[in-house]
C-alpha cells in the first residue's frame, strides 16, 4: 500500500520536507520512493504541490498522514471521503478534572475565622 508522507531534507535544525508517495511499510527517511508530489517549508509556510499527480495517487489509494492532509487541503486538492479529516482541537484532556482545585467548592471555613476576629476586635 502506497502512503504520502513528509520526508525530511535540509541541514541541522533547518528542517524542510518533501511530500514523498511510497510503500507504507518503509522508512520515510530510507527506502524506495515512487514519486514527489510537492516540497514544504515549515519556517515560512510555503508549500509547492503539483495537485494534479497528488489527486492521481490519492484516487488509487494512497494513505496520507495527517499533516500530509492537512496541506492538500489547503493546497486545493480534493480529497477522497473515506480520508480521515483530522480536527484541529488541540486542548489537552484533563484526566480527573473534578480534582482540580479551581473545580473544587469554595470553603466556608476560612471565610468563618476572619468574620469572628473581627467582631471580637469590635467588641
Amino acid at each position: 500500500m502506497l502512503a504520502i508522507r513528509l520526508q525530511r531534507l535540509g541541514r541541522k535544525a533547518y528542517p524542510v520536507y518533501r511530500l514523498a508517495v511510497q510503500e507504507s511499510n518503509r522508512h520515510p527517511s530510507s527506502g524506495r520512493v515512487v514519486a514527489y508530489v510537492g516540497s514544504y517549508n515549515p519556517h515560512t509556510k510555503e508549500t509547492n504541490i503539483q495537485v494534479e499527480i497528488a489527486q492521481k495517487y490519492l484516487d488509487n489509494g494512497a494513505q496520507p498522514t495527517p499533516r500530509v492532509v492537512k496541506l492538500l487541503k489547503e493546497a486545493g486538492v480534493k480529497l477522497p471521503a473515506w480520508v480521515k479529516q483530522f480536527e484541529g482541537d488541540k486542548q489537552k484532556q484533563v484526566k480527573k478534572a473534578d480534582k482540580l482545585r479551581k473545580n473544587q467548592p469554595k470553603e466556608e471555613a476560612e471565610e468563618a475565622p476572619a468574620e469572628e476576629v473581627a467582631a471580637e476586635t469590635a467588641e
